[in-house]
């Protein structure tokens, strides 16, 4: 089992839960107006001269064939994205229990 963890400007929000559906994955935990900053990016502190923040989708994977097809669709969608900030990142750690 593995979790994975996508982390995207809000703004794309409707990108990524298209790459989502397109995985056929249906469960996750969302963070909302999440703040940060990222290697060699922007900060996204949600004010001031960084008013974009970030939103956080955390999914279980008991299978590795859903989570082998969205990291396939966020890389081909990072493909055509030009700016560092603006990628989707997507951070997998090993799961050991769901209760």
């Amino acid at each position: 089992m593995k979790i994975a963890f996508v982390v995207h400007n809000e703004l794309f929000t409707s990108r990524v839960m298209q790459l989502l559906d397109a995985a056929g994955i249906d469960y996750y935990t969302r963070w909302a107006e999440v703040q940060g900053k990222g290697h060699g990016t922007e900060p996204h502190l949600g004010k001031g001269g960084t008013p974009s923040t970030n939103t956080v989708l955390m999914i279980a994977f008991r299978e590795e064939a859903p989570l082998e097809t969205l990291i396939q669709n966020i890389t081909a969608a990072n493909a055509a994205i030009k700016r560092p900030d603006d990628k989707i990142r997507l951070f997998q750690l090993p799961l050991e229990r769901i209760v």
